[in-house]
């Protein structure tokens, strides 16, 4: 009996289609409630920042859940990368059309943001651990600073007249580059390379491994992803404020892979969509929305974790629920036959 296609891909390949399939199928289901007037005002204006936080998310857990090392100044690319991108289509509103500025904004900051993580990288990849995470926090916080005393960012009043180019598809078209050339990283020869500076620096330099230059790709191409997604956040906002990439902003992102799992793309997928919708749609709470917010974080953080939540997670997935009733049905009708 000949296997199908999908049997005969790897395993990793398959996790990718997946990946993949979730991702276009909310594209396409907000497309069609789009379609059928059932897209409401208020989760249109959701619908970008997923994007954003997508990004952010799955760009980060490759420092972290593939390289294994702890930064804290994921907010100090994005911000990097924000005025970069809008200072550049500020300065071509007049010339270059919307569907030209947006990727070149982008790419513009995105550029800027990696050259930025390979300088602040060359100094701080020498350390680890809580060390590693108190420098890239603070040099955060330093670049908000510097950002906020400089008159060509617009100080500490925000910078004005960013084209609101951002749109879903740019961010939908943003997410899929991101999620292509991370899940092509991590499944090739260079990102085996990176995952065992995870697991023994030491083990890995020994067998031929340049671990500061995979470190410094990483950090890099990290920053790069957050670059692109503070372009994105600058072109749907009006007012563009160094304030909003504090160190807070640094913990929401962390709060997102840790949520959806170190190491897994697709994890950091779900959480930072679920983390983006969850706070707007307790708003009617009021003053107790934070609290229940917060329980709730907390909460899917413990069954994430849990050791007999992941074996009742794994007694309950589809594959084995279904492989269960396959081997049921084969040999009730094995029986029927012998008798």
């Amino acid at each position: 009996m000949k296997k199908n296609l999908f049997q005969n891909m790897k395993k990793t390949s398959r996790k990718n289609l997946v990946t993949y399939l979730i991702c276009f199928s909310f594209f396409a289901a907000v497309r069609i409630m789009g379609a059928t007037d059932n897209l409401t005002r208020h989760f249109s204006s959701l619908l970008v920042p997923i994007c954003i936080n997508v990004i952010l998310a799955v760009s980060l857990n490759l420092v972290i859940g593939f390289l294994g090392e702890l930064s804290l100044g994921h907010a100090g690319f994005m911000s990097v990368g924000a005025y970069a991108g809008c200072l550049f289509a500020i300065k071509f509103k007049e010339i270059l059309p919307a569907a030209v500025r947006l990727p070149l904004a982008m790419l513009v900051g995105g550029m800027v943001a990696a050259l930025f993580g390979l300088l602040v990288g060359i100094p701080v990849l020498r350390l680890k651990g809580d060390y590693l995470a108190i420098v890239t926090l603070a040099f955060g916080e330093i670049l908000r600073s510097v950002i906020i005393n400089l008159n060509f960012t617009g100080g500490a009043s925000g910078l004005k007249g960013t084209p609101q180019d951002a749109t879903f598809t740019a961010g939908f078209a943003a997410v899929i580059l991101t999620l292509f050339v991370i899940l092509n990283l991590a499944d090739s020869k260079h990102g085996r390379a990176i995952m065992s500076l995870r697991e023994n620096a030491i083990a890995a330099s020994s067998v031929g491994i340049n671990a500061n230059g995979y470190k410094l790709m990483v950090f890099s191409l990290s920053a790069f992803f957050a670059g692109i997604a503070g372009v994105l956040y600058g072109s749907s906002v009006s007012i563009l404020s160094a304030s909003t990439f504090d160190y807070n902003k640094s913990i929401e992102i962390l709060v997102m892979v840790v949520l959806g799992g170190m190491g897994s793309i697709r994890g950091s997928v779900i959480a930072a969509a679920l983390i983006t919708i969850l706070p707007e749609s307790m708003r009617a709470l009021a003053d107790y929305r934070m609290l229940i917010y917060a329980l709730a974080l907390i909460v899917m953080m413990i069954l994430g974790t849990s050791e007999k939540f992941m074996l009742l997670r794994h007694a309950l997935s589809p594959r084995r629920l279904l492989s269960k009733a396959v081997k049921h049905f084969r040999y009730k009708k094995e029986g029927q036959n012998n008798g």
